[in-house]
């Protein structure tokens, strides 16, 4: 018999629209849907969660046109989170094999750059 977990929250700002709440069961997985109305030149995604008692975390930053396993999950692991951005102004993040610990806010940011980006002379 798998537990219920607690609430997973999300914020929606403005001109940027998500997944407003989410209940699941321990052992399955969470996905949440990103939109914006910002306009096509906002292709980067970021994936943020605030579990209780802790500060805010970056876990991925998407891109459009980037495979799912190419995103940056900088020290997340890749079989825990995914992210998908097929277009510019969506994106889906996922938390596979929940447990209690995966508790908390998540929310998405986009940006019409990231801090990775060149510039060319």
């Amino acid at each position: 018999d798998r537990r219920t977990l607690g609430q997973i929250k999300t914020v929606t700002v403005s001109d940027v629209q998500q997944t407003p709440i989410l209940w699941e069961r321990e052992g399955d997985s969470a996905s949440m849907q990103c939109n914006h109305t910002k306009g096509v030149g906002y292709r980067w995604m970021y994936w943020f969660r605030q579990v209780p008692g802790e500060t805010m975390t970056l876990i991925v930053f998407a891109a459009t046109g980037k495979k799912d396993n190419e995103h940056d999950y900088g020290n997340f692991d890749k079989e825990k989170f995914s992210a998908s951005k097929t277009v510019a102004e969506s994106g889906t993040f996922t938390v596979k094999k929940l447990e209690p610990k995966d508790k908390g806010l998540y929310f998405c940011a986009v940006s019409e750059h990231s801090d990775t980006d060149t510039a060319e002379s």
